[in-house]
């Protein structure tokens, strides 16, 4: 004879691993904003910025931000082994991270 089983226990496991993956996706969000300068930003400015970009349907622009994003993290990981050579071309590129979606913003 089969065991019968535990719905009520695999829904609770299912529940918990849900809320530990949105835990996780949220903690991962607050350390990409930290890591990229945005935590400079009041939380109203940052929700505007955000706002703005997932309504931009303009394919060469969110494509540029693709490069842009795909370029800092190809940056972040070869910056843990060469740190000086990284660090010259990340400090630009934190100041001009936070401002284009500002400089967007006004554009359109």
């Amino acid at each position: 004879m089969r065991k019968p089983r535990d719905f009520d226990a695999e829904l609770k496991a299912l529940g918990d691993k849900a809320r530990n993956l949105k835990s996780r996706k949220v903690q991962q969000l607050g350390e990409l904003v930290i890591a990229v300068g945005a935590d400079t930003l009041s939380a109203n400015e940052l929700a505007g910025a955000l706002i703005v970009l997932a309504e931009t349907k303009d394919a060469a622009k969110r494509e540029a931000w693709f490069k842009r994003g795909a370029a800092f993290f190809q940056g972040r990981s070869r910056r843990n082994a060469p740190t000086p050579d990284r660090d010259t071309g990340s400090a630009p590129a934190q100041p001009g991270g936070t401002r284009p979606p500002s400089g967007g913003k006004g554009a359109t």
